[in-house]
């Protein structure tokens, strides 16, 4: 994504020193210092004679916003001008940003505003619609911005409106015949309507405005992740068939998409994660995006084997947290080989928070049916990098005992004895090492020896003879 100032975007001028950045996001942090005065003082303006103890902790946005513009805000959004979609976005951020230990009495749920969450969904698809280049797409298509009216204030349409020079369209050809017809046209009657809606017309020369149509649909991304902090928004959220096929669509298209925006994505489905039932794709209600379940933990899948090591984390955790819906697992257990693959590749990386989602998705997966452990148990360096991070230790003792509770769980099953009794030794000095998992690793050594076909295989397993 091509970075701007955002005051382009926004249209604000002026602003005192830059406040340090919050989440690291193109709004509400530091670099949007102009939008954000100018959105919290509309906010004061709404209730001037307000004392100060109403404000918001630390944004100084009145709490009776969002109720007193609530109506405004939607149809902004809806309008598709860039003056009221950039109000609209710069307010919907302070509304919804707030820290992370922070406690907003006065945050605005999604409940409070009747169809806020489809009109900044319908955003984001506004920009997915002209987001591929012309060279991927197999069919024309009708120009989606600005389809609805004749200026939306995006790009370059204004020049464009007091040009007297015709526009060549480009699906016609090339060379001097084409731009002296096109000149001969352009005197003896005025220029065709559809040119301005071709694929190959007026508004897809414009890349000024495919420029800030991206940038609206990541700050309406943003918002929509901030929103899905909010406890009282995740039913809502994870029951909404618009929102996970406009979440799970960006995922599968993160390859082309812009990384902010799969980023955002990718954070919102993992905060709403343990209320998400895949099922909803082939249930009955109103379907915006093809998308189903199959599809989605595609999606899920291609994320996770990225380039991009910053979204492992957040795909891993995201597994743990779909399979403990017991309705998910017929549509990620397909996929049980190449996920183990995954996890156990990303319990080797450095980063300790990537170790953790990892081996937590493992502690889910573990738990399931016998064929998760078998399969689980017979993936290369499964159990090295489990006891590896045990040694370590892990800086957080609970991913620690996590580790050690996967290792019970895949000695439990006799198939897994031979390929665990290898490890014997290891399992010792974990007994006599460390006494905050000595009960786990006295279980699995037990397990290892007390269930034996025969005397000798007991004595091989207890003094390795």
């Amino acid at each position: 994504m091509q970075k701007r100032e955002q005051s382009k975007l926004t249209g604000f001028t002026g602003g005192s020193a830059a406040p340090p950045a919050k989440r690291g996001r193109p709004f509400g942090s530091g670099n949007s210092n102009a939008a954000a005065a100018a959105a919290a003082a509309a906010a004061a303006a709404a209730d001037s004679a307000a004392p100060s103890t109403l404000l918001g902790p630390s944004l100084q946005v009145h709490s009776a916003f969002a109720e007193q513009n609530n109506k405004r805000i939607v149809l902004a959004l809806q309008s598709g001008l860039k003056s009221e979609l950039t109000w609209a976005l710069n307010a919907l951020t302070l509304l919804s940003f707030k820290e992370k230990d922070e406690v907003r009495k006065d945050a605005t749920p999604l409940a409070k505003i009747p169809g806020l969450l489809d009109a900044l969904l319908q955003v984001i698809d506004d920009w997915r619609d002209i987001a591929l280049p012309r060279v991927l797409v197999k069919t024309p298509r009708l120009r989606l911005l600005g389809a609805n009216s004749a200026v939306t204030g995006f790009g370059l349409e204004y020049d464009a409106l007091n040009s007297n020079e015709s526009v060549p369209n480009p699906s016609t050809g090339s060379g001097a015949a084409n731009r002296e017809s096109s000149v001969r046209k352009s005197i003896t009657k005025s220029r065709p309507a559809g040119l301005w809606f071709e694929e190959d017309g007026l508004f897809n020369l414009d890349e000024e405005g495919r420029i800030e149509k991206q940038q609206c649909a990541v700050a309406a991304s943003n918002i929509v992740r901030n929103f899905s902090f909010m406890p009282e928004n995740e039913v809502i959220m994870g029951q909404h068939r618009h929102c996970l096929e406009t979440l799970f669509q960006c995922l599968a298209d993160y390859v082309t998409e812009d990384e902010e925006l799969v980023t955002n994505a990718l954070e919102t489905v993992v905060n709403i994660g343990p209320l998400i039932d895949l099922r909803i794709f082939s249930s009955s209600k109103p379907s915006f995006i093809k998308m189903t379940e199959k599809r989605a933990v595609q999606a899920l899948m291609g994320v996770l084997g990225s380039a991009v090591k910053a979204w492992h984390c957040a795909a891993a955790e995201l597994i743990g947290r779909l399979i403990i819906n017991p309705d998910n697992e017929p549509f990620l257990l397909p996929f049980a080989s190449q996920i183990y693959k995954r996890l156990v590749d990303i319990m080797s990386q450095p980063a300790t928070d990537a170790q953790a989602a990892a081996i937590g998705a493992l502690y889910n997966l573990s738990e399931i049916n016998m064929d998760c452990r078998l399969k689980l148990a017979s993936e290369r360096w499964a159990i090295d990098r489990l006891l590896k991070v045990i040694k370590m230790p892990h800086p957080v003792p609970e991913v620690c005992r996590k580790a050690a509770t996967i290792l019970e769980n895949l000695v439990s099953e006799p198939q897994n004895k031979p390929l665990l009794l290898v490890h014997e030794n290891a399992f010792a000095e974990m007994l006599f090492g460390d006494p905050r998992y000595s009960d786990i690793f006295a279980r699995i050594l037990y397990e290892l020896t007390s269930r034996p076909s025969n005397k000798m295989a007991s004595a091989r397993g207890i003094w390795g003879m």
